[in-house]
């Protein structure tokens, strides 16, 4: 089993930045992670994911130079640091796990444990 729970979410205004933290517990070893985000009346989509040594890093398009995903030393804390945030930024921001799988995805299907995930709300 694996513990999943996000942080860091808020108002925030156009051109600003947040960071938002996973902190994982549990079977995490070897494991891949990825934040993915979800708007009301839209599908879940990908926004960044990291292999389990950090070295490997992968962004959609919409958010490539803006984000950035990042691991702490030990491996148990996920963060998405957002820069120049827009309102189409505005979702609910979700962690998520590839359980025992060292190499990231942009597929949410390829994840095994989510976290509650966190609101992130960007105002014009």
């Amino acid at each position: 089993q694996v513990q999943l729970v996000e942080s860091g979410g808020g108002l925030v205004q156009a051109g600003g930045s947040l960071s938002l933290s996973c902190a994982a517990s549990g079977r995490t070893y070897n494991s891949a992670m990825g934040w993915f985000r979800q708007a009301p009346g839209k599908e879940r989509e990908f926004v960044a994911a990291i292999n389990w040594s950090g070295a490997i890093t992968y962004y959609a398009d919409s958010v490539k130079g803006r984000f950035t995903i990042s691991r702490d030393g030990a491996k148990y804390t996920v963060y998405l640091r957002m820069n120049s945030l827009k309102p189409e930024d505005t979702a609910r921001y979700y962690c998520a796990s590839r359980s025992g799988v060292s190499n990231p995805s942009s597929n949410p299907a390829n994840y095994d444990y989510w976290g509650q995930g966190t609101q992130v709300t960007v105002s014009t």
